[in-house]
């Protein structure tokens, strides 16, 4: 897979539906960044670094910042599971659009330090 279109092009329907939003809110959270796949996962890099990647499964949406923004933002993913670099977004819950854009914001900060 070269692009995150090809990427998509391979899920079923809803995941594909899933990861769209998830892009479309990536780009608008961080319009400068660039996409390309990472891992076999679509990512976001800006300053030559992957600022997020993101990969639907059967269960959940992977949200995978790095370890830092989820340390960080404990707080606010108390209702998510979370593991060291990931964070599972259920399907049957609506994206949680502000703290995915907070989080990439924190995100930007980090590689342009």
């Amino acid at each position: 897979m070269k692009t995150i279109d090809d990427y998509i092009a391979t899920l079923p329907p809803m995941q594909q539906e899933v990861a769209q939003i998830m892009r479309e809110l990536l780009h608008d959270a961080a319009p400068q960044a660039i996409e390309t796949i990472a891992y076999n996962m679509p990512a976001i890099k800006q300053n030559g670094k992957v600022l997020v990647y993101f990969a639907p499964t059967k269960q959940h949406l992977g949200f995978y910042p790095t370890p830092e923004p989820i340390v960080a933002f404990a707080e606010q993913l108390r209702g998510y599971q979370t593991s060291k670099g990931t964070i599972q977004l259920p399907y049957d819950q609506p994206l949680p659009v502000k703290l995915i854009k907070q989080i990439v914001a924190y995100r930007i900060k980090q590689v342009n330090d």
